[in-house]
């Protein structure tokens, strides 16, 4: 029965609202993540959506359409809208339909099994989803090529007709690797609850229902740990995929520190090394590489090198279009993806679930923020104006032209240097994506710099002066958007990004977001108003208020600085 003093409101547009400060929070919140989507978290409401994906992956980690009546029925405020009782059954029903399933006789092959004659007519009449059936071995079952594997369950979702792969994965290589109690770094290393609740969900006690997915974790909140705890429990050869040499770095060292492996057991696949040991960690840049667009990508090869049992996407919603095709053969591999944020510009996050695998685990990012785990942070926009003498020439250019000019703006360099002296003595990363600007202001401010054609040996050495305290403040291009272990950054200065990248905004802050003791975060986005930059920076913003963060606004006139905290 409804119960006002509930904290959940079910509306029959599917969406669901959560009150926070309600004593009921913590265990709707945590029943609510096994079937519906989290779309929004700020300080008083959180927003979910209950959709078909949410359904069906909740279907696939084995949970019933009845539970989820119960416990919404349960936990309303008010009555469930029987239009959702309803779509959440017949959403169901189409789950289990079809299956793919183990062909013991080829390994070439997998059986298609259809398990509705309606659903059987539908695909049969859609020459897009027929084609990938070859033989009619039996009633409702088919056979089809093992390559294929991702590709059909990718067509057949666009046609709102989920595929339940109960196939099982190739059985890698084994190794033996286990987690260290203290680390080599002689800290004691102990997993946090949500990531041994997300290295769970994952793994599925081993079971074939487990073995694929999505790990959703904000930046700061150690990502890598549960990828290695993953790597100890399936104990299989494993291929890492990151976005840059340093990222490479990182994970080697990670492991190394907090793993009994042997060096000699780790690889580097990069543009300097080409290693193939039973760890690999492979940037995806050089996998993506060719000579030209009629070339076929060199380095793919590494997907058959060697026989592995697990491939880690890191960074996965930046899982490149080339990627995509590779990861749609190999299917019968486990297979993690991480990020921080499963948003894609090019609206492809879908393609991740179904070939990476649904979302296992995701937690809103100001939860772990009021637990300690990562860092609190004040988000400060700084509005100032164009310069006078460079209005004209706004006003007649056109759109690219305009922003270029807005984000460049030769008076953002009054406002850093205020900032920077208000942050005297704190690590601070200054960032940037145009390359005049970052050589202007290194230049004019005397700052060390690291862009994409700084050496990594160059890079990696900049980056331990900022961690041991030689270097407070490090400019910096979009290299370090991703995956760059800085812990002790605290403040971080936005002069310019990529146009309404959401993504971009939130992996920035993510730099700054390693808990700290007694110390805040701050993170500044220096925007020039009445501009086509402004208009860009309410659209970056947009994910991170959903977060739960709120931005400060400021104006900044050259006689007074107004940004006070």
């Amino acid at each position: 029965m409804p119960d006002i003093n509930n904290p959940l409101i079910v509306q029959s547009d599917f969406s669901l609202l959560l009150e926070v400060f309600n004593p009921k929070f913590e265990i709707v919140r945590n029943g609510l993540t096994k079937f519906a989507e989290l779309i929004k978290s700020p300080e008083h409401i959180h927003t979910y959506q209950i959709n078909s994906l949410s359904l069906w992956n909740a279907a696939a980690a084995g949970n019933r359409s009845e539970e989820i009546i119960v416990f919404l029925e349960k936990y309303s405020k008010f009555e469930v809208p029987k239009n959702v009782l309803t779509e959440i059954q017949i959403i169901y029903h189409r789950f289990g339909m079809v299956e793919i399933h183990e062909c013991p006789y080829d390994k070439d092959k997998l059986f298609l099994v259809i398990k509705d004659s309606s659903v059987e007519k539908e695909i049969l009449s859609n020459p897009k989803l027929k084609k990938f059936l070859i033989d009619k071995v039996d009633d409702k079952k088919y056979t089809i090529q093992l390559l294929l594997r991702g590709d059909l369950k990718v067509a057949f979702f666009y046609y709102n007709i989920p595929v339940y792969d109960i196939a099982g994965y190739v059985d890698g290589l084994p190794l033996e690797i286990n987690l260290k109690e203290v680390a080599s770094s002689k800290k004691k290393f102990e997993l946090r609850d949500y990531q041994i609740m997300a290295s769970d969900a994952f793994y599925h006690a081993g079971s074939k229902f487990g073995g694929h997915g999505t790990i959703v974790l904000p930046c700061g909140s150690g990502k890598t740990i549960v990828g290695i705890k993953i790597i100890s429990l399936v104990k299989t050869y494993t291929l890492i995929l990151t976005t840059s040499v340093v990222a490479v770095h990182q994970w080697i060292n990670e492991i190394l520190d907090k793993t009994d492996i042997s060096p000699d057991m780790i690889g580097e696949y990069t543009g300097d090394k080409k290693e193939i040991k039973p760890i690999t960690i492979c940037t995806y840049q050089i996998l993506i590489y060719r000579k030209d667009k009629e070339s076929r990508f060199i380095h793919f090869d590494i997907f058959s090198a060697h026989k592995w049992g697990f491939i880690i996407y890191d960074e996965v919603h930046l899982l490149p279009a080339p990627i995509f095709k590779i990861t749609s053969e190999i299917q019968s591999t486990r297979r993690l993806g991480l990020t921080a944020t499963l948003v894609r510009e090019d609206k492809k996050e879908s393609d991740v679930f179904c070939l990476i695998g649904p979302k296992k685990f995701d937690t809103p990012w100001k939860i772990l923020e009021k637990q300690g785990w990562i860092s609190e942070a004040l988000c400060c926009e700084i509005k100032l104006p164009l310069k006078e003498d460079l209005m004209m020439e706004y006003l007649i250019a056109d759109q690219k032209s305009k922003y270029n000019i807005a984000a460049q703006n030769p008076l953002k360099i009054e406002v850093l240097k205020s900032l920077l002296f208000q942050h005297l003595g704190c690590h601070i990363l200054i960032i940037s994506n145009f390359i005049s600007q970052i050589n202007d202001i290194a230049q004019k401010l005397n700052l060390p710099v690291i862009t994409g054609k700084t050496p990594n040996s160059v890079r990696e050495e900049q980056y331990k002066k900022f961690r041991n305290g030689e270097l407070k403040v490090l400019l910096v291009s979009k290299v370090a958007n991703f995956s760059i272990d800085l812990p002790e950054a605290s403040v971080l200065i936005q002069l310019s990004g990529t146009y309404g990248s959401r993504q971009e905004e939130a992996q920035r802050l993510g730099r700054i977001l390693r808990p700290k003791l007694n110390t805040m975060s701050y993170f500044y986005s220096i925007i020039t108003r009445d501009s086509i930059e402004e208009q860009y920076s309410h659209k970056r913003q947009r994910f991170l208020t959903e977060q739960g963060y709120s931005y400060k606004i400021d104006f900044w006139k050259p006689e007074e600085f107004l940004c006070q905290n």
